[in-house]
């Protein structure tokens, strides 16, 4: 599952801003394209069986005979798979769009535009049973792909520069959590005694638009981040303005001074394309952190245990699947709360290592506990426990910790082109996933997990060899990390700056 690109700011001074009344209205308005976007990774799960129902029902409709044949369970299988799936293509696409996108419409405006795509796209799944068309599904499934991969990007990003430099942590990381709330109330939702029946699935799709609608409704009363007005378009005058309403104060000088020195710092410092991102010598190794990081995210296997939570329930013999996706929608929502409180004591690297080898452990268990279900019906409960682990993990450690060091591996310079790719790879392993996940477990079967337990590991050795701690360290420190130390685990820094050392050393 995708987490969100989160913009840090350059300083670390600055007041101590409570968190005002103004200010929390924005970021709530900001954070339901979160909860909009983590809604349609949950939704298309409970359901599954229903709908699936619906297409062979509109296959052999379609056939126009007496006698019409059902489809063949490979081709529902592939429907199926490319419905799940298609989200992440439009996700993928639109997500290497956010930086160009939020330069051009503004962050506010471009979240406002951004709801046309939720209503195409919702308008399309709700519509799709009485067109019996699959099509229309697939194709409503990839319209809101396309609108959360640009949540993904501007909803944190708006977050983060409207946010006080002594809050814009804590408030950052609400865009995870609106996104495990949004997962929650789907699979809620999704239940067969409220809308996850053959008659009412599309309203369950369809209910998509109306936190589109909300945010619709609030975000107009909130102004532009202070920092685009001021850094991107030098409207200061529109930008003190922006200040005194989400700080409360008056006076926004030491602000609007933090500012200054930021954009003072990015105009001296050269934009970086993607493509010298991995030219530049610089900048390969952290680029090939930010990438596997990334895939240790997506190819752990969790976007398989949200997509598909319902059907391995089943097969691992749990009598109620959809309550028991639930329960692990609401593990989810429990440890990323906690993981707010522990990414900065504990560190990221320690985090995201916990994580990794309790998700593989967790994942070697659930193996075992589907091979000896048939001979020992009380693994049924084993199984559940591993899935409920695996989120558990997941969440302290590889769910929100590869954001946030993408973001701490690079400067202002080259950091929209780092997360544009980091964004790319992201959704690429989730279309990968989704897409694949069912044929492989059609060949594997209870082994599946063994698959994603050796990715762990694999990710675990990355991190512990390459991966340095980026927990209280400025981006001047982390990007000598790279330029001195051919072994990145070597943490004594000298204070320099990359805009000398990319004025000393040409590109490679």
């Amino acid at each position: 599952m995708p987490a969100g690109f989160q913009q840090i700011g350059q300083q670390e001074a600055g007041s101590r801003n409570g968190l005002t009344g103004s200010l929390a209205l924005a970021v709530f308005a900001a954070v339901l394209g979160s909860f909009e976007f983590g809604y349609n990774i949950g939704v298309i799960n409970a359901p599954q069986e229903i709908i699936e129902q619906s297409y062979n029902a509109t296959w052999m409709q379609r056939q126009g005979t007496e006698f019409p044949t059902p489809i063949a369970p490979e081709t529902l299988t592939t429907l199926w798979s490319l419905s799940v799936s298609i989200f992440s293509i439009g996700g993928m696409i639109s997500a290497f769009l956010v930086g160009l996108i939020s330069e051009w419409l503004g962050r506010k405006k471009a979240m406002l535009l951004n709801n046309i795509l939720a209503f195409i796209g919702g308008g399309m799944m709700a519509l799709s049973k009485v067109g019996q068309s699959y099509e229309m599904m697939i194709l409503g499934r990839f319209i809101i792909g396309a609108y959360s991969g640009l949540a993904s990007g501007l909803v944190p990003m708006y977050v983060g520069e409207i946010s006080p430099t002594n809050l814009r942590g804590a408030l950052g990381t609400l865009h995870q959590l609106g996104i495990v709330i949004g997962i929650l109330v789907a699979q809620v939702f999704g239940l067969d005694s409220i809308l996850g029946t053959a008659e009412h699935w599309p309203v369950l799709l369809g209910l998509t638009v109306i936190p589109s609608i909300l945010q619709m409704i609030l975000l107009p009363l909130c102004p532009e981040s202070p920092r685009y007005l001021y850094i991107i378009c030098n409207e200061e005058g529109q930008a003190k303005k922006s200040l005194k309403y989400f700080t409360g104060k008056q006076d926004v000088s030491e602000e609007l001074t933090e500012m200054k020195e930021e954009k003072r710092r990015m105009d001296m410092e050269k934009k970086v394309s993607i493509l010298q991102l991995f030219r530049s010598k610089i900048y390969r190794q952290p680029i090939l952190m930010a990438i596997v990081l990334q895939l240790s995210q997506q190819l752990s296997g969790i976007n398989a245990i949200f997509y598909y939570s319902t059907s391995i329930f089943q097969k691992a013999g749990v009598e109620k699947p959809a309550y028991a996706t639930i329960g692990a929608g609401i593990v989810n929502m429990v440890f990323t709360i906690i993981s707010l409180f522990l990414v900065e004591r504990a560190g990221r690297r320690t985090l995201h290592l916990l994580g990794l080898a309790g998700m593989s452990g967790c994942a070697i268990l659930m193996t075992i506990a589907l091979v000896l279900l048939d001979r020992v019906p009380a693994m049924s409960y084993i199984s559940m426990i591993a899935i409920f682990g695996f989120v558990a993990f997941f969440e302290i450690g590889p769910g929100p910790i590869p954001w946030f060091i993408v973001a701490e591996l690079f400067s202002q310079g080259p950091r929209p082109a780092a997360m544009a790719v980091a964004g790319f790879s992201n959704w690429t392993c989730n279309f990968i996933i989704g897409m694949g996940f069912q044929m492989v477990e059609r060949l594997c079967g209870p082994y599946v997990f063994i698959i994603f337990a050796i990715l762990l590991l694999v990710f675990f050795l990355f991190t512990y060899f390459k991966v340095p701690e980026t927990k209280g360290k400025t981006f001047d420190e982390i990007s000598a990390t790279f330029r001195r130390n051919p072994s990145l685990l070597d943490q004594e820094m000298k204070p320099s700056t990359e805009l000398e050392y990319l004025g000393s050393e040409p590109d490679a």
